[in-house]
């Protein structure tokens, strides 16, 4: 199937529609969230009835502290709560990055260090870095074989002995 290009004009008009119903959407939400707002303040906070007297008036203050404390306690929970769950997402977030297995290397400088400097900024300067690698080698003799010292000869005396036994051969076959 060959695939048709949109028109401006048709790419336009689905623009404004698609924005038209993002924003009726928005302002349902606005008027949804006052409503809901005026819903759990009647529920939680009665309307204030005042009377003249002092000791009533300090009663309702200690019951709205009172109050205040409860909030308070169910807010810090409540932020406990977050940051664990935050935590933990975190956490859950490494691990998939671990099991995809695709991790942005950083870009690496070429640095011209020797490798007893390498390692000395690696360790510290408290060890002592020693990359002298022949120095714990052991030392062996190597030991040549008398025998094979026979058999590996000069050649032009082999060649020689060769010949002569050649010739002692010819010699008594022609009798």
């Amino acid at each position: 199937l060959s695939r048709k290009k949109m028109s401006s004009s048709r790419k336009h008009h689905l623009k404004s529609l698609m924005l038209s119903i993002a924003k009726g959407r928005l302002e349902a939400e606005v008027v949804e969230l006052e409503v809901s707002k005026k819903t759990y303040m009647s529920e939680n906070c009665p309307p204030l009835e005042l009377s003249g007297s002092l000791a009533d008036l300090q009663e309702l203050c200690k019951k709205i502290h009172t109050n205040l404390d409860k909030v308070d306690e169910e807010r810090y929970d409540l932020e406990s709560k977050v940051g664990k769950c935050d935590k933990e997402i975190d956490d859950l977030k490494i691990k998939v990055q671990d099991l995809k297995g695709k991790f942005k290397k950083p870009a690496l400088k070429k640095v011209r260090m020797s490798a007893d400097a390498m390692l000395k900024a690696l360790l510290g300067s408290k060890h002592k870095v020693n990359m002298d690698l022949r120095a714990n080698l052991k030392q062996v003799k190597k030991e040549v074989k008398e025998e094979d010292k026979e058999t590996v000869g000069d050649w032009r005396k082999n060649i020689e002995d060769k010949a002569d036994r050649k010739k002692m051969f010819e010699g008594s076959g022609g009798v």
